[in-house]
């Protein structure tokens, strides 16, 4: 099928030809009749890739810092490599749509084939020629309603939602400043309340747009200007000024925020929806007590996990207006003809044209307020592609993807490819001459071919059956979500392939006893976990060092910071709590330290919900703890791991540099060329057990140990008491 995408490093946009997402569980494959350019937000992501390095940091403060962070902490050149894999990606675009469903998953039976749906998400209802959208993000069309029209929906929710974060009244008074897309849509909604509306835009037909749509007068922002809207909504409002102002503009410039006060009432409600400077003037909104308010996106439920891709809705007794529930009103609207969107739609392209499109709307040649995009109907009966299987167009890789020795390698298929898995793992297989990468498959469309235009995969799906059916593979990596590891792993060792998967193995006891059952019916055990650090060079290095690391006690400290307010890891009932996703990697390299088997565990919380400090006793007395914690600061390293016993000390130091102490001796050794944690070689060593049949690169019993490690130190913060493994 084909997408829009722009790789946000070198600004490039163009129209792919990429795998159509499978229909899954929870949602609706989508085919689309039209989508909508936000010209607002679109164009300010598209304006930011055309910038320079420079450019693009000063636009992006908040990323600049989350960069100096991870300087501080990893290093510049683990750093740098992850900044470039993110940035020399295609992205996606469009995030509202109309069209028609094609499949229905379990879970949506609500829906039906031939139904015509409006779409939201900006990573659901992209310009693509198909979406799979879940429930939540999903409303049928009302009979009479264009789909040009709804295709509207999803930016109207969001002028809606600002709408009612006003809470306005009938017969109040209201000044939209900014009549670009989302304030024209304002102005609709307020009027259709019976609300009386004055406006601001520096663009005179914008301005008689709005006045066609029911505003009382609108104006530029001159003195002139916002002189005459001020003395309109005196006369209309005897001297008090709007109830309500919504400040629905962008850009750098703080003059919708001061224009604000002037059109205000006392204690008059502000709302901002639109992305622009903010520098309140504390004076002049204390004189007035202004209320200023946010207004997130289209509502309720955006941002939640739970609500947007696992269909939980909120009751309506205690949200009534969710993000579902303000796209149907929208819909509603129009079926009733009570706001109309046709006169904002100033043109209607094919969506092969994008790139000249948005580079006009770039340049300001095509001077618009709503711009669609129209997707042709699919030629006759033919099946829906979700493979791609393309000679791969190689960037800073050069993968060897035809051999001559194609009997001396490796063929592995790959499910999932993220970001670690981009930056941490695919890049060091890329140059093995020993691995083919044949077969990568992504829930996303553009993440499959990202990987398969960088790394040479000849075969990009987005469908994770099709890696497993894949008969061609002699191994498969699994490097997907948490909840996702145990099934695919069950599945994986039962094709009889080498399976590697990322941490961790299993979330539950259960899970592992199901990968163990698996195990002895198919007596496949080729099994790796991406536990790498015990094949960090300088913590190799200090291990020999140090001897034999029986007997001795060892105390692993991880400083591993606050989550991100969107992240995956947040959703604890469906992908374990975060030491259960991450702590093994820590059990691990105690238990390798120790080179025994981890027996017993002792947990307890810190300060922070998810601070653990855990005690470990391993089989021949030895013992470690973890402090894991995650209120530390962001610049303090990551990892440090001292360890001692038989009159002898070491320490790692976020592995940079290893220090032991022995007798009177003291050596340090430093790394090179930044940090090292061991992907590279276990990874090198996976393919090598894989090419020649030799033993995998951790024995089976202490993977499965380490996983009942982890799992057994949440046991223990729940029971309180010591837990056996």
């Amino acid at each position: 099928m084909k997408q829009i995408a722009q790789n946000y490093k070198s600004g490039e946009l163009t129209v792919l030809d990429v795998p159509a997402p499978v229909c899954r569980a929870g949602g609706v494959l989508v085919r689309s009749l039209f989508s909508l350019i936000s010209t607002g937000t679109e164009m300010m992501k598209v304006s930011e890739a055309s910038m320079s390095m420079v450019g693009k940091a000063r636009a992006r403060p908040d990323q600049v810092r989350k960069v100096l962070d991870s300087v501080a902490q990893q290093g510049a050149v683990a750093t740098y490599k992850k900044v470039m894999n993110r940035l020399d990606s295609y992205t996606p675009l469009g995030y509202s749509l109309c069209g028609v469903v094609t499949e229905v998953g379990r879970g949506a039976e609500e829906f039906r084939v031939g139904q015509l749906v409006a779409a939201a998400g900006n990573e659901h209802a992209l310009h693509a020629e198909y979406n799979w959208v879940p429930v939540n993000l999903c409303a049928a069309v009302p009979q009479g309603v264009l789909p040009e029209h709804a295709a509207f929906s999803t930016v109207a929710s969001i002028a809606m939602h600002g709408v009612r974060r006003a809470e306005v009244q009938l017969g109040e008074t209201a000044a939209v400043i900014g009549l670009g897309l989302v304030g024209q849509l304002v102005v609709r909604l307020l009027a259709a309340a019976g609300v009386k509306v004055v406006g601001i835009d520096p663009v005179a037909d914008r301005c008689r747009l709005a006045e066609k749509a029911g505003a009382v007068l609108c104006g530029p922002p001159t003195d002139d200007g916002l002189s005459d809207v001020v003395r309109e909504l005196a006369e209309i409002t005897s001297g008090r000024g709007a109830d309500h102002v919504f400040l629905a503009a962008g850009g750098s410039s703080n003059g919708p925020v001061e224009a604000a006060v002037k059109l205000a009432r006392d204690r008059a409600r502000v709302v901002d929806i639109g992305k622009m400077r903010l520098d309140l003037p504390w004076n002049a909104y204390y004189d007035k007590e202004l209320d200023v308010r946010f207004s997130r996106s289209y509502g309720p439920g955006r941002y939640d996990e739970r609500y947007e891709l696992e269909g939980v809705d909120y009751p309506a007794g205690y949200v009534r207006w969710t993000e579902r529930r303000n796209l149907e009103c929208f819909l509603d609207l129009l079926a009733r003809k009570e706001i109309e969107v046709d006169t904002l739609v100033s043109g209607v392209f094919p969506m092969d044209d994008a790139a000249k499109v948005y580079a006009d709307l770039k340049s300001g040649e095509l001077k618009a307020v709503g711009v669609l995009l129209e997707y042709a109907a699919p030629a006759g009966d033919a099946p829906l592609a979700t493979s791609r299987v393309l000679p791969a167009v190689v960037s800073d890789v050069k993968p060897q993807t035809v051999r001559d020795n194609a009997k001396k390698s490796v063929a592995a298929g790959f499910i999932g490819a993220g970001n670690y898995a981009s930056s941490m793992l695919l890049p060091h297989l890329a140059r093995l001459s020993t691995v083919r990468l044949a077969h990568v498959a992504t829930n996303r469309s553009l993440s499959a071919v990202n990987a398969q235009r960088k790394f040479g995969f000849t075969t990009a799906s987005t469908d994770a059956n099709a890696v497993l059916e894949d008969a061609s593979l002699d191994a498969i990596f699994i490097v997907t979500r948490h909840r996702t590891h145990a099934d695919l792993v069950c599945r994986a060792l039962r094709t009889g392939k080498a399976v590697f998967v990322e941490k961790p193995l299993a979330l539950s006891r259960h899970e592992v006893d199901q990968i163990v059952e698996v195990i002895a019916e198919t007596g496949n055990d080729r099994l790796m976990v991406g536990f790498n650090r015990r094949f960090a060079p300088l913590l190799a290095a200090m291990k020999k060092d140090f001897g034999d690391g029986g007997n001795s006690a060892s105390r692993y400290l991880v400083n591993a910071g606050p989550l991100a307010a969107d992240s995956w890891y947040l959703n604890e009932e469906a992908e374990g709590s975060r030491f259960v996703g991450e702590g093994g990697h820590f059990i691990d390299t105690l238990s390798w330290w120790a080179g025994s088997p981890p027996e017993e565990v002792y947990a307890v919380r810190g300060p922070e919900k998810d601070d653990v400090q855990a005690t470990i006793r391993f089989a021949d007395s030895s013992s470690g703890t973890i402090a894991y914690l995650t209120a530390g600061n962001s610049r303090y390293p990551k990892e440090t791991l001292d360890a001692a016993g038989g009159g002898r000390s070491a320490r790692l130091d976020n592995f940079r540099q290893a220090t032991v102490w022995a007798g009177r001796r003291r050596s340090v050794a430093r790394s090179r060329g930044g940090q090292d944690k061991g992907q590279r070689t276990q990874l090198g060593r996976f393919v090598e057990a894989v090419l020649d049949g030799g033993p995998m690169p951790i024995e089976i019993s202490s993977l499965l140990a380490t996983t009942r490690a982890t799992i057994a130190v949440n046991e223990s913060l729940i029971s309180g008491r010591p837990e056996r493994v």
